[in-house]
């Protein structure tokens, strides 16, 4: 058994489950449970398959067995760099059955150097990947990489869906399936909920990824709130727009875990568009990012649609949802649900579904069942903030990550003396309690020594008519240290500057904090989970590649 340094707590441990936040099943545990009770009922879907219960735990056992007739012990690590199929959950579940650390945050930006570097630095055992993936596919092979990795046991290749070649690369096994022989049979399953089952490496909004790990409880106790507070059951069908890659994914299989529903996951390749996708899975649950939410509502205007099909509730994170964006899906029958959260602390703030339309646009509700948040002082991260006042948002409970892996100077510098993990999110409560979540603190814009947060602007700036995507963001001055720059993508043409910034002001920006460069774009850089890259943008402007104009707001007459 590999032992992974981690901030389990027994005291904090016994707290969790005596309240009930932190129980006795596994992910794996779940799964057979549905199995056994619900055999015949849906479990997950892709853009080809469609497996049962029954048909997912069969499949997920014989993964298990293969792995363990690999060499794997309990702790060593299986990383999968796949694009959005069932296979990524299949694996996830076996190394929760078995005791293995699933790592499934290899996105498809990623070259095969960086995906190689990633494998070297947790010593990955087992690697699932498909041919002709990545960001240098057509010039780098990640098999051919792996061959020269002592500490991989074994790589599976898995022909992508619509291949007609399956062959398989060489020193790659294939994907194990059902029956399939195995020397050593299976394994007991672990009944361990504490152990580390799930390592994720940070989107790296920021700066370079940290491995995030995470226990069967601290997943599961995010998922039990969710599917409690938004009354989730057997009948829903949750589709995720987000990749598997991406932590949205994860937060959505531990919900189906929890409720029994079926989880549709969405291939962009696979020739079928998200609407489609979501009107013919009767998906009634959908998750993404407020990027998926606009481009799927321009979709649904082209085609004068009434609704959105079986969908009751839209999760969205990772930015702020635009009020008009709210109000649209509101009158397609389908209810915004506000997340805030972070891959150490999953989906933990959120909005309800008896919120007004006022708390979903502005704010991201209240941390949810197992979770606490304060808000810290930016001068001095040990002094609380007073009542109305902007501060880090720190948190501390049950769906808190149990550390950085192999990292503990950074997982040290994540809390405050309190034992508040420290966000880098900078918030303010409204009066009833809810969170609004004002911008990252590296992100905080400071102009002559006034600090500006590029959220309002962003959010006011979604209320143009014209205005499809924006982002603000500091960019270098001489005199004043910084000013702001607003690049936006347009709808149906974008706004002049002088149009945009009255429409600022309208919406109540101070003068103090207007944009003073502005520049229209094509398309904005992204993360693999749809964030904007703020900090790419920035590089964009240093080396001249976006070339923001001058512009000034003068007080309308």
């Amino acid at each position: 058994m590999a032992h992974l340094l981690t901030l389990h707590d027994p005291a904090a441990a016994r707290e969790h489950y005596l309240s009930g936040i932190w129980q006795t099943d596994t992910l794996y545990s779940l799964a057979q449970r549905h199995a056994t009770e619900r055999g015949a009922a849906y479990a997950v879907r892709d853009s080809a398959r469609r497996l049962t219960w029954r048909a997912l735990v069969q499949w997920i056992d014989a993964v298990a067995a293969d792995l363990h007739d690999a060499g794997l012990r309990s702790g060593d690590r299986v990383s999968i760099w796949l694009p959005n199929r069932l296979e990524s959950v299949v694996v996830q579940l076996a190394c929760s059955r078995n005791g293995y650390v699933c790592n499934p945050s290899l996105h498809q930006n990623y070259t095969v150097e960086e995906i190689a570097a990633l494998l070297e630095r947790i010593e990955c055992r087992a690697l699932f990947a498909q041919p002709g993936y990545g960001a240098d596919a057509g010039t780098a092979d990640i098999f051919r990489r792996a061959g020269t990795m002592g500490h991989l046991k074994r790589v599976y290749a898995l022909p992508a869906l619509t291949a007609s070649d399956a062959d398989v690369p060489a020193g790659a096994h294939p994907m194990p399936t059902v029956g399939q022989a195995t020397r050593q049979g299976l394994p007991p399953a672990s009944t361990h909920p504490d152990k580390i089952v799930y390592l994720a490496f940070t989107s790296g909004t920021t700066g370079a990824p940290k491995g995030v790990m995470h226990s069967d409880n601290t997943l599961l106790a995010n998922g039990r709130a969710m599917v409690t507070d938004w009354g989730q059951n057997e009948n829903t069908v949750l589709l995720t727009l987000s990749p598997i890659s991406h932590h949205i994914a994860t937060v959505a299989l531990e919900q189906v875990l929890v409720s029994g529903g079926e989880l549709v996951v969405f291939d962009p390749t696979a020739g079928v568009g998200a609407l489609d996708w979501i009107l013919a899975t009767g998906a009634t649950y959908v998750m993404g990012v407020p990027t998926h939410a606009i481009d799927l509502l321009e979709a649904v205007d082209r085609r004068q649609l009434e609704t959105l099909g079986a969908v009751r509730t839209f999760y969205m994170a990772g930015a702020p949802i635009p009020t008009e964006v709210a109000a649209r899906l509101l009158s397609l029958g389908a209810k915004p649900q506000n997340v805030y959260g972070m891959t150490e602390n999953g989906s933990h703030q959120y909005t309800k579904p008896n919120d007004p339309v006022e708390v979903i646009t502005s704010t991201c509700g209240k941390a949810c069942a197992g979770y606490q948040i304060r808000l810290w002082s930016q001068e001095d991260p040990n002094v609380e903030v007073g009542p109305g006042e902007v501060g880090e948002i720190g948190g501390r409970g049950g769906v808190l990550m149990l550390g950085y892996f192999n990292n503990q100077s950074v997982t040290e510098n994540s809390f405050n003396r309190s034992g508040w993990f420290l966000s880098g999110d900078l918030g303010q409560f409204d009066e009833l309690g809810n969170l609004r979540i004002v911008g990252r603190k590296k992100d905080l814009i400071i102009r002559g020594g006034h600090n500006i947060h590029p959220a309002h602007i962003e959010e006011y700036a979604h209320r143009h008519p014209r205005v499809r995507k924006a982002a603000a963001f500091g960019v270098p001055d001489e005199r004043l240290g910084e000013k702001v720059c607003l690049t936006i993508i347009g709808r149906d043409g974008a706004p002049g500057a002088d149009d945009l910034l009255q429409h600022l002001a309208r919406e109540g920006l101070s003068k103090f904090d207007m944009p003073e460069f502005y520049a229209v774009v094509d398309e904005l850089p992204l993360t693999a989970s749809g964030k904007i890259l703020k900090r790419e943008l920035m590089q964009w402007v240093a080396t001249g590649r976006l070339k923001p104009h001058p512009v000034r707001y003068r007080t309308a007459p």
